[in-house]
């Protein structure tokens, strides 16, 4: 791992020479779990009565056009369904998989089948989202000068449970709102001159393969570069399968932090992966968290299963006065006009020329 780092180190400096002069060398590098825990936001699903209501049918407005009402949410108002795909088919409190955090009972699983349209199989990678209700809960974006972070443990299981496709599989990723460094035409343009934009991490994986002796692998894939091109992380051997601790940061500068480790420690600046402002983007906010459950939409084969624990949400400066109980209830009715804009459909891997040229969409 340190010696991915170092290579990293070598390759962001290069990078920030070209796209960003004194980008790594100038961040204000903010450390997931920095500052203060939002007390109503992310989840710690000890709650034994937990429960998510899908509401199904689920969405597919990105391939039919077809919100369908009203979203899913859970009982506790704190995730909701995504309108542009729809939520995981499973979404469900567990028992804390061994070796989880100290004193955690609850975790939750997600989990997919029919990830596309509703009723129809396009036996291709398809994605559910899974979205924290942060702005209804909080009162709004988080702006980057709070230094706004996130944290989350995910479970990965042995690789004989994993979904039998090489491909992306699962996604831990962030809504911004940032300024295009460069002219843009871009779709998610918001009233401010800012653009929604979503970075994070991917987990890629690898089948065996005889033939040219590769193991069963993964590996991380960060979203994204400064021109838009999805890079590789660090490598998961079958050694290091079982609980992560990943985290994304925002900073006062506009950039955009990744730091992974294997584990439940808190994370320390020696698990930093990356620095960047994806897209060219210098954000500005952060509106939520999400995560990402993929599949091959054929009926017939389930995504590998997917258990998250404890994503947290800080933040730095002075205390946050989150709505009354009363506002909540209005602001968080169980329909699809939420503020959090959705990122279009994409296969992390794509080349930067494919990136570049399909940033307004295809980046998200």
């Amino acid at each position: 791992m340190r010696c991915y780092r170092l290579w990293t180190l070598c390759l962001l400096s290069a990078t920030s020479l070209v796209f960003g002069p004194q980008l790594l060398l100038n961040a204000q590098v903010i450390v997931p779990g920095t500052g203060t825990k939002i007390a109503v936001a992310g989840d710690d699903f000890e709650d034994e009565s937990w429960a998510y209501i899908p509401n199904n049918p689920k969405s597919s407005d990105e391939d039919d056009e077809n919100s369908r009402f009203p979203a899913g949410y859970s009982a506790n108002r704190r995730w909701f369904e995504g309108v542009k795909r729809g939520h995981p088919d499973l979404v469900k409190r567990i028992d804390t998989p061994a070796g989880g955090l100290a004193g955690s009972k609850g975790a939750l699983l997600l989990q997919t089948l029919r990830s596309g349209i509703p009723n129809q199989f396009l036996n291709k990678p398809m994605q559910d989202d899974f979205v924290a209700n942060v702005i209804s809960n909080t009162g709004g974006m988080l702006h980057v000068s709070r230094s706004p972070n996130v944290v989350c443990r995910v479970y990965l299981p042995p690789f004989e449970q994993w979904e039998r496709r090489s491909g992306n599989t699962f996604g831990f990723r962030l809504a911004c709102r940032g300024n295009p460094t460069r002219a843009t035409n871009s779709e998610f343009k918001n009233s401010d001159g800012t653009e929604t934009y979503w970075p994070g991490f991917f987990i890629w994986h690898t089948m065996p393969s005889p033939q040219r002796k590769m193991e069963e692998s993964a590996h991380f894939i960060l979203r994204a570069g400064p021109v838009g091109q999805d890079f590789r992380g660090p490598e998961i051997t079958r050694e290091q399968l079982g609980w992560w601790t990943l985290g994304l940061s925002c900073s006062p500068d506009g950039a955009v932090h990744y730091y992974a480790k294997q584990g439940i420690e808190n994370l320390t600046p020696e698990d930093w992966i990356a620095t960047e402002r994806p897209y060219g983007y210098r954000c500005t906010h952060m509106e939520t968290f999400f995560f990402n459950v993929l599949n091959q939409d054929n009926g017939r084969t389930w995504s590998t299963p997917w258990v998250i624990d404890d994503p947290s949400v800080y933040y730095t400066g002075p205390q946050i006065n989150p709505p009354t109980v009363k506002q909540q209830t209005v602001r968080q009715q169980p329909a699809r006009q939420q503020t959090v804009r959705q990122p279009s459909r994409s296969t992390p891997g794509a080349s930067q020329k494919s990136a570049a040229k399909k940033k307004s969409t295809a980046g998200r």
